[in-house]
């Protein structure tokens, strides 16, 4: 999986690192059981500080996406461990995507330009390799 930071971006990098884990999963890159780097060799790989992995990883393990075994490292949870979690991923899912779809609506955008967005962005994620 290649990681992409751009340091200039107002996204902090420890959620630019995040999303790119969760997109890697998404499209396949990664898979349930897979094991992330070590912080210490993902951040000297990436070139950055180990607290920025360190706080990446805690919050994918919050969002029950990996799960943190000691000596074994961070492990990508299995579909049922995420699953057991759906409600409440819904639901923050939801809260989050709520103040981006009232501002598409306040600039104009149609339901239907909202659902293609929305299909075109799922199709670049699976399609990106």
């Amino acid at each position: 999986m290649i990681v992409r930071i751009e340091p200039k971006s107002d996204i902090p990098i420890y959620t630019q690192l995040t999303n790119q884990i969760i997109e890697g999963i998404a499209r396949g890159d990664l898979q349930s059981g897979d094991t992330l780097p070590s912080v210490r060799t993902f951040a000297a790989d990436l070139g950055m500080n180990m607290h920025t992995v360190n706080k990446s990883y805690h919050e994918l393990e919050k969002k029950g996406i990996i799960r943190i075994v000691p000596k074994s490292g961070a492990v990508i949870s299995s579909v049922e461990e995420i699953k057991k979690l759906s409600s409440l991923a819904y639901k923050r899912i939801a809260d989050e995507f709520r103040p981006i779809l009232a501002e598409a609506l306040v600039i104009g955008m149609a339901k239907e330009q909202i659902q293609e967005l929305v299909t075109s962005i799922i199709q670049d994620i699976k399609e990106t390799k």
